[in-house]
């Protein structure tokens, strides 16, 4: 397949588009979070990005070769106990994605999710999920793969990742990438000598929090997080798992120690310990909602990857 249409479900800023880019094009987006489709159209303007999913009819959306989503993992509360039940998946948003497959039968999918998606609910929510892809016709593969030991990234980020293909013979021919060994290093993404701007340091030294950062981060060329006591540090050389709630306040975003004191990792530095280029443009938004969107992203040198070995048994 050397050219095919995708569509991006739960779309974030597009990290799966990234991950896509010159080998397909994107015909239709949804991402209900209006700070991150700003993002999204600021990179990929052509697109049409739509809102929220379950407003979203199945004949609006364009036929496609390739699906992928980021999505949400709810409770599937029926899960496991009405066997008989014909649409276990029904009132969560993962069943707008068996709609849109089930109406547009693309001849792949590529999900993605947090890594414990498996054993949620005693492994009966991902029973869930995958009886109601197979249901529709699809075999799949999954794996859970790590952005520092598949994505040459220096992030302890693992999360599992689901293929499906109508054809059973292409499941079989699909393989997941090898691990790959790590050489990019923290100092290669965060320049440790550079001054960042002042907003980023902690300088309060009147706040007890602040008190127990200045004392705790005491190593430069790692990264730390702040707990309730203490401050940890990342000793294995890898940024820990980056999360959403970076943007929801408090002393969730990692710090670190440069020559000019104790700060944050900034926005962009966030963007790039998931492998987004210097060139991913990030508007002006407020630095919370810049974090949310890094720590809801997807490590894209990984999922490009999977992309291209999906791609090459589409040929």
């Amino acid at each position: 397949m050397t050219y095919f249409k995708f569509i991006d479900l739960f779309a974030g800023v597009g990290g799966f588009h990234l991950a896509t880019q010159n080998k397909g094009t994107c015909v239709f987006a949804s991402e209900w979070d209006k700070y991150a489709q700003v993002t999204y159209k600021a990179n990929f303007p052509q697109t049409p990005v739509d809102g929220d999913i379950t407003t979203i009819s199945t004949n609006s959306v364009p036929d496609h070769d390739i699906l992928f989503a980021g999505f949400p993992c709810q409770p599937f509360s029926i899960a496991g106990t009405q066997l008989g039940f014909s649409h276990p998946t029904q009132g969560t948003l993962f069943h707008n994605i068996i709609n849109i497959l089930e109406a547009k039968k693309p001849k792949a999918f590529l999900l993605e999710n947090v890594r414990n998606l498996t054993s949620h609910d005693k492994g009966k929510t991902f029973l869930t999920i995958k009886d109601a892809l197979e249901k529709i016709g699809y075999t799949l593969s999954y794996q859970i793969l790590n952005a520092c030991t598949h994505g040459n990234i220096p992030q302890n980020r693992s999360r599992i990742f689901i293929v499906g293909f109508l054809s059973e013979n292409m499941t079989r021919n699909f393989r997941f990438p090898e691990p790959i060994k790590l050489t990019t290093q923290l100092s290669d993404i965060i320049d440790f000598n550079k001054k960042a701007p002042d907003k980023y340091y902690q300088t309060n030294t009147e706040s007890p929090s602040v008190k127990k950062m200045l004392e705790g981060v005491t190593k430069k060329g790692v990264i730390y997080q702040y707990r309730r006591y203490y401050m940890r540090e990342s000793k294995n050389g890898l940024c820990p798992t980056l999360t959403a709630n970076m943007g929801s306040g408090g002393h969730n975003v990692p710090l670190l120690l440069d020559d000019f004191g104790v700060r944050k990792i900034t926005p962009r530095e966030s963007f790039s310990l998931q492998g987004f280029p210097q060139s991913f443009i990030l508007p002006s938004l407020a630095d919370s909602q810049l974090y949310k969107q890094a720590g809801n992203s997807i490590p894209i040198q990984v999922v490009e990857k999977i992309i291209n070995n999906i791609i090459e048994v589409l040929k």
